[in-house]
């Protein structure tokens, strides 16, 4: 737990603060107003998703944060390029990255790499920084924004590796600036509640369950007041799933995206396994939140019911907010909570709150 209040919060408040989400609901007049020369940017494990607003509606891009490599031929850089499948040339290998990769990695039946690992960059793969910012290139490229203001999602420092998060940061933020923007960084839980619960004056519980991580913050009109993160996400769930069943984690993602239902009974192995391993996932965010609530004063002093927002590509299978309202019922934490909801759109929560913030920051 950690209270990082002078970083993430955003000079913000309720009544100066409005967007519109891509279905095109109405937004207020202030968003129509406000400059939209900004962007937004959800640098996740999983994904890469970058939001920017065009013609009074919101616009998102997103390419997988994965690759695989392969040998070099000048045949296989030709069929690439014809298919407009991103790659990128290191040394004597094509590095092929984004939603291609995970193509690729189907075909072969190998599993895909990560240039991150549990939020971060991953270091143990030593291209993963020069990856990192061909992807970030490629899409903010593609946004038509320039210059102006950027801001970019971080999770929380996780407890076994604190220190970590100050290089991943320090080199995004020295990228992304030097690309002529001002950036700064957004907690990711914190660009949650600023994504969704705009009607309660950003007061509430923003989730971000994520590839690598679950990203939390309890904010109380707009000021974080409680942000952790357990670093179980997806992979986790990938990882564990591949281990018990001997299934291919590419595999294993793929089932969990395409159908999977927490509500349904298991009928084979793979689905038994994605139960047992979504009730741990869920079991030790919840206990970490207690134990994050319990251990910080200023939660005394809330003095509304809690909405709570849950989302993130590991937070969208069916199922998943029942079982999390289960067992947040069951660990008695002493919060008030109201509403329990999944984001409009899980994917691009974080990445919607980011370009918000950047969007009405002075």
């Amino acid at each position: 737990m950690t209270d990082r209040k002078n970083k993430d919060q955003a000079n913000t408040t309720a009544s100066d603060t409005a967007a519109e989400d891509s279905s095109g609901t109405n937004a207020s007049k202030k968003a129509a107003d406000t400059n939209t020369n900004a962007i937004g940017v959800d640098i996740g494990t999983s994904k890469i998703v970058t939001a920017v607003k065009k013609n009074d509606h919101i616009e998102y891009a997103s390419h997988r944060n994965a690759f695989i490599s392969v040998e070099y031929s000048s045949f296989t850089k030709r069929i690439l390029n014809q298919n407009q499948i991103k790659h990128h040339q290191i040394g004597n290998s094509l590095i092929v990255y984004g939603d291609g990769a995970e193509t690729f990695a189907d075909m072969l039946n190998s599993e895909t790499r990560r240039p991150m690992r549990k939020g971060l960059l991953n270091p143990n793969e030593s291209h993963s920084v020069e990856i990192i910012k061909k992807a970030l290139d490629d899409l903010i490229g593609s946004t038509d924004v320039q210059t102006g203001k950027l801001i970019f999602s971080v999770p929380d420092a996780p407890k076994d590796t604190p220190t970590d998060i100050i290089y991943h940061e320090s080199l995004l933020n020295r990228h992304l600036s030097g690309k002529g923007f001002a950036t700064r960084s957004i907690n990711e839980g914190l660009a949650v509640v600023f994504s969704e619960l705009e009607d309660e004056n950003f007061t509430g519980l923003g989730i971000s369950a994520g590839g690598g991580m679950c990203n939390v913050c309890l904010a109380y009109l707009s000021i974080p007041l409680v942000t952790f993160s357990i670093t179980k996400g997806g992979d986790y769930l990938d990882d564990a799933v591949a281990s018990v069943t001997g299934m291919v984690n590419t595999r294993v993602r793929s089932f969990k995206e395409n159908g999977f239902d927490l509500k349904r009974s298991p009928s084979n192995s793979v689905e038994d396994a994605l139960q047992v391993y979504y009730d741990d996932l869920i079991v030790t965010l919840v206990k970490a939140l207690k134990q994050s609530v319990m251990t910080t004063s200023t939660t005394n002093k809330v003095d509304r019911p809690i909405p709570v927002v849950l989302s993130g590509g590991t937070a969208k299978v069916s199922g998943f907010k029942d079982r999390f309202e289960q067992v947040l019922k069951a660990e008695n934490i002493p919060l008030d909570f109201s509403k329990i909801r999944v984001a409009k759109d899980p994917l691009t929560a974080t990445a919607k709150g980011a370009l918000m913030a950047a969007m009405h920051e002075n």
